[in-house]
């Protein structure tokens, strides 16, 4: 078996997980979901260092490294059925090849049967991520939740078409998925300007902005959200920018702007969306750790893909049972001898 590897630091997979390569489906035939590293940062407008995102995902956890992550609420260990195929090969200073090669991957992981979940990276990388799962799904047929500070609806930046700035009116100007079924969550701050804005209204987008948020409950919202993604689309690719939070509770992030979504808001909130959705992609990108401090932004982004694992894990074990509460007492229904005679 051939495996690249990381571009950077040593060669570990996501807390202990088996490896596999990404061109080889035999390799991952009996994998649910496939993780793999897009360590490419060469479209940040501001601060670099999201190419580091990957290796600090990947590694930052108190816990042994031991492929296996049982979680409380939901009762599902968040690894079962997951391997990592490792970063791609990309390099920051060609984007149109690293997006390519992102692409091409993530469309192979895809058509094979798993769900691949793309490890930033800047949010460039969503545009290759999206059209990747599109490819197998069929163009128009996946719906986009989107957690960012920013819209990244952008035209021309910097005198380039690509970047971080700019990879959702790409792909909705591609025909990968529909501007009417692209719905972000978290928005606030001060880009875009009321052109970029006026674009996004006549793609028919969903975008809530943080008062929004705050007025309406991020529940209703989210609620508003999931009727909107299912209606017409055969399932879900989520997309999270670390900056979607509080830089209080991610400051390792190139573009931070205050006044987000708390850390606990994000994580239930992806649990939601990937025990209630027919999620078929995902990414997390823009952790920067040259920019992080005492490691508090890479702990969330770990903590943001066990969350999405086992959302998928608890999704799949309830097959079309009742839903799993997740607010579910701890221990209730545990204990060696709860069934034993008084």
């Amino acid at each position: 078996m051939t495996r690249y590897g990381p571009m950077f630091g040593p060669d570990y997979t996501f807390l202990g997980v088996p490896q596999c390569d990404w061109r080889e489906p035999a390799t991952y035939a009996d994998a649910e979901v496939v993780i793999v590293g897009a360590p490419f940062d060469g479209g940040t407008s501001h601060r670099p260092g999201a190419r580091f995102g990957p290796q600090v995902i990947r590694g930052t956890d108190y816990l042994p490294h031991d492929g296996s992550r049982p979680h409380m609420a939901m009762r599902v260990d968040a690894l079962d059925n997951v391997k990592d195929a490792g970063d791609l090969e990309v390099y920051s200073g060609e984007i149109a090849r690293s997006c390519a090669t992102i692409e091409e991957a993530v469309a192979v992981i895809a058509s094979n049967g798993a769900i691949p979940l793309i490890l930033g990276g800047d949010h460039t990388v969503t545009w290759p991520d999206v059209a990747g799962v599109a490819q197998h799904h069929g163009a128009g047929n996946i719906s986009v939740i989107h957690f960012d500070a920013h819209a990244d609806t952008g035209d021309i930046e910097f005198g380039s078409l690509y970047g971080h700035g700019q990879p959702m009116r790409r792909l909705i100007e591609s025909g990968a998925v529909r501007g009417d079924r692209f719905l972000q969550v978290g928005l606030r701050g001060y880009w875009p300007g009321p052109d970029v804005l006026d674009w996004m209204a006549d793609q028919g987008m969903n975008s809530f902005h943080m008062s929004e948020i705050v007025d309406r409950g991020l529940d209703a919202v989210l609620n508003q959200a999931f009727e909107i993604a299912l209606d017409g689309c055969e399932g879900v690719f989520l997309s999270v920018d670390i900056d979607v939070c509080d830089p209080g509770h991610a400051p390792g992030t190139g573009t931070p702007e205050p006044g987000g979504l708390s850390a606990r808001q994000l994580l239930d909130a992806v649990s939601r969306i990937c025990q209630e959705l027919p999620v078929v992609g995902m990414d997390i990108v823009e952790v920067s750790p040259p920019f992080d401090h005492a490691e508090i932004t890479a702990m969330l982004g770990n903590r943001v893909v066990l969350e999405a694992l086992s959302g998928m894990a608890r999704r799949r074990k309830d097959g079309d049972g009742p839903r799993w509460n997740r607010a579910t007492p701890l221990l209730e229904g545990r204990g060696t001898a709860k069934d034993e005679p008084a």
